[in-house]
């Protein structure tokens, strides 16, 4: 009865917000984007060439509004939300074009509003406000937790943990586990080591060499201010199939520390943040993944079919404006197309299209709509065709970051090079039905891609102020974002 008061407690708060959001947005019309993506899948690139390319005249071709002349301009305004952080996008635009480095990843969560003059295509003046929420996909992937026991989130994990491709990475967390009972005595420092050698599996299963994308709690990976406090030091436990938690035993203890962790972090990012989205973008390290081999192409399946359960997806209407604000388009993207040579981006996006497929198909009932797409926000690379004795092989060159490795080489960071990436599938099936029988062998290894890492371009005019950043279909995703608002 507890849980069905909260929960309606919770409605409730939503429902006021959105009312005043509403209203809001009567005088000036609004779009909350939510802008996310799993670890390294380039949101604070995204994001910053994003406002870039509007705010300084980047070559947007398929952004109609924008090729049209319809735009004006954009500008940057203060953002809306006091207590948020604000997205440090002057110093990413110094770091990408002048230092020529890739920003750090986002930790936390920050906004950006920019506001966008354009001319209707009936010829009467407007603006849209774009207010960009950008935030940490592991946040997102905690969502599910809202509607899990501790039981359950404990059972699953350690289901999870002890599959083929994590048990190695388990193996010092489920030692110290086996020495544990979830009915002895509740004791702090059987939960502060529980919860560290946890926290050094999830971070090991994040490490690129296995790139696993499945890893709730969140905030285990990126604390902040709430490292070591209780809200985050639990774990799961072995719990008995039959009993229940007594007061006073370690059990007790790690379901009531659970909770909390839904209380003072899932509850209100959902709350101030997650249910006032219109438009969410979701960014994929497809790569990666390809690079870790079949089980990262599996976990990352299960993980994007987790994040868009967590959407309230659903066409909007009069009344969910009022009451209930649904998200009514989400963008799959499939970042780092620089990396592949052109003629495989079409299967880069099938192989998401098919990732997200399950996911896909449980949304599309609600009238909400969903695309995938292949970019690169901020393109390193250009393409050429290079020789190898009679053949000419379709190539990327481009300058690899300090220390890559390629072989026995390694950059220096000053050094451009063409390499040949090699080709994705055709089908795309083919590579799932290899990942789901476990094939380690002859599919496997056709399934292992190797990219290395580039440098961001150097441009025709250097500094902020100079020429547009080079990208990959961001105009694209622009269009379907946002191009409806600007009729």
């Amino acid at each position: 009865m507890a849980l069905q008061f909260s929960d309606i407690v919770e409605e409730a708060r939503l429902s006021a917000r959105a009312l005043m959001d509403f209203g809001e947005s009567l005088f000036s019309p609004t779009v909350r984007l939510g802008v996310t993506g799993l670890s390294r899948a380039g949101k604070t690139v995204f994001i910053t060439a994003l406002v870039h390319g509007l705010t300084r005249g980047g070559r947007f071709p398929v952004f109609e509004p924008f090729a049209s002349g319809r735009i004006a301009r954009a500008r940057l305004e203060p953002q809306p939300d006091d207590a948020v952080p604000r997205f440090d996008y002057e110093n990413h635009v110094r770091t990408l074009i002048e230092q020529r480095q890739w920003p750090h990843s986002t930790v936390d969560i920050s906004e950006l509003r920019l506001v966008i003059d354009y001319q209707r295509q009936n010829g009467a003046d407007r603006n849209l406000t774009l207010d960009i929420v950008d935030y940490p996909g592991e946040w997102l992937l905690d969502l599910p937790l809202l509607h899990k026991s501790y039981e359950q989130w404990s059972n699953e994990s350690l289901a999870l943990s002890r599959g083929s491709a994590r048990a190695p990475l388990a193996k010092t967390w489920h030692a110290h586990l086996a020495g544990l009972s979830a009915e002895a005595p509740a004791d702090e420092q059987a939960a502060l080591a529980a919860a560290r050698l946890f926290t050094d599996y999830l971070r090991a299963c994040r490490d690129e060499r296995f790139a696993m994308s499945l890893l709730p709690p969140g905030r285990f990976l990126m604390p902040g201010n709430l490292a070591g406090s209780p809200a985050l030091t639990f774990a799961p436990l072995d719990l008995p199939k039959h009993g229940a938690a007594v007061e006073g035993s370690l059990w007790a203890m790690m379901r009531r520390r659970y909770e909390a962790y839904k209380d003072v972090v899932v509850r209100p990012f959902f709350r101030d943040h997650f249910a006032r989205l219109d438009r969410q973008v979701v960014l994929v390290d497809a790569l990666s993944a390809f690079n870790s081999g079949p089980e990262a192409l599996v976990d990352l399946e299960a993980a994007l079919g987790g994040i868009l359960d967590c959407f309230r997806v659903g066409r909007g209407t009069l009344f969910s404006a009022l009451f209930r604000p649904r998200i009514d388009r989400v963008l799959f993207a499939a970042t780092k197309a620089d990396h592949l040579h052109h003629s495989s981006h079409d299967r880069l996006e099938a192989v998401l299209r098919r990732s997200v497929a399950r996911a896909v198909a449980k949304a599309d009932t609600s009238g909400a709509e969903i695309d995938v797409v292949a970019l690169s926000a901020v393109r390193a690379t250009r393409e050429a065709q290079v020789a190898r004795g009679r053949e000419r092989l379709p190539s990327i060159l481009g300058t690899p970051t300090s220390g890559e490795q390629a072989g026995s080489e390694t950059f220096d960071g000053n050094t451009e090079v063409a390499t040949f990436p090699g080709d994705l599938p055709d089908d795309p099936e083919a590579l799932f039905n290899g990942a789901f029988r476990g094939l380690s062998s002859a599919s496997a290894e056709k399934a292992d891609y190797r990219f290395l890492r580039f440098r961001p371009p150097r441009l025709e005019n250097d500094g902020p102020e100079g020429a547009a950043l080079p990208h990959i279909r961001l105009d694209r995703a622009l269009q379907f974002l946002i191009g409806d608002r600007l009729q």
